[in-house]
């Protein structure tokens, strides 16, 4: 079965959420077996006693077996009503993960429709044709109730699907093992030219001939010389994310390749202007300079 996770802004890191769909699979399985009983032997029940000429203390019997099912269908549906709840609460839940909006109750009330089922036993004494009209009204409040549910859910895995992959191709780790330099991103003393500058990533200091990673997803769209940054490297991740990888010595990899999360994409150097050996790394989101640090997660789990 697919697993179904979302991303945990608290740990950043995703997490499974479990059992849900087989809670939300096992509560449509009883629901039809409620609904069907309902509909086949029920109202069968119902008709065979209406137009039944038999013996009266026969009709009676029966009457009572019929009532003790009745008990029975109404037992269960209080059972079933706690299984929505349950799933219902999860589904807010699943919703504020997702950056969804919570649906409110005069919401659902009106996409369940209809009126709400009294669970006491106090319509078996009544006509036939009201406890028929009933168990109609358990019937079609239960069916509303599920079909509500289920389109909720579908509205939230649909959230999950694309935000599988915003996740997969967001910049996510560390390019390569290595120390950071003390002045990290922002202003600062350019250490070979002694000038004050804006310095827009940061420096991993390793060896040269480090292999250097892939952050995210992304397609590469950018190989070559760039000033003082020496041998770059350019991927677009979409959804506003690019990054740049300065000071190589080589790359493994070519323009206009899809690039996914881990794949090796070039070696660490000490080309350009540079000071000695380490990995410019830069983060940009919608134009815009960002910390590499804060993309740098000690752990991720990716969707299955």
């Amino acid at each position: 079965m697919k697993k179904v996770y979302y991303f945990s802004k608290e740990k950043l890191q995703f997490v499974e959420i479990r059992n849900f769909k087989f809670k939300l699979a096992v509560t449509i399985s009883l629901a039809i077996v409620i609904i069907s009983f309902i509909l086949c032997g029920g109202y069968s029940y119902f008709f065979s006693l209406i137009n039944s000429h038999r013996d009266v203390n026969l009709l009676r019997s029966e009457n009572e077996i019929l009532k003790g099912k009745l008990a029975e269908i109404v037992s269960l549906y209080g059972n079933l009503e706690e299984e929505l709840d349950s799933l219902i609460a999860q589904n807010e839940e699943l919703r504020i993960a997702t950056n969804l909006p919570p649906i409110s109750e005069e919401e659902r009330l009106l996409g369940f429709g209809g009126g709400s089922f009294d669970n006491s036993l106090e319509f078996l004494n009544s006509p036939n044709s009201i406890e028929i009209k009933k168990a109609t009204e358990l019937t079609e409040e239960l069916t509303r109730k599920i079909y509500f549910e289920k389109s909720n859910y579908n509205e939230i895995e649909n959230k999950l699907n694309q935000n599988k992959e915003f996740y997969s191709s967001m910049p996510a780790l560390k390019p390569c093992p290595g120390s950071l330099a003390y002045h990290g991103f922002g202003m600062r003393m350019h250490p070979i030219l002694n000038k004050i500058r804006m310095h827009e990533g940061i420096d991993i200091i390793t060896d040269v001939g480090t292999k250097v990673i892939a952050p995210g997803k992304g397609k590469v769209v950018f190989i070559g010389y760039k000033g003082s940054y020496g041998i770059t490297i350019e991927i677009d991740h979409g959804f506003g994310y690019r990054t740049l990888y300065g000071h190589l010595s080589k790359s493994l990899i070519k323009i206009g390749e899809v690039v996914e999360r881990g794949n090796p994409i070039a070696i660490t150097g000490n080309s350009g202007l540079s000071a000695g050996p380490h990995l410019h790394y830069e983060v940009e989101h919608n134009g815009v300079k960002q910390d590499p640090v804060k993309f740098i997660f000690d752990d991720i789990d990716l969707f299955n």
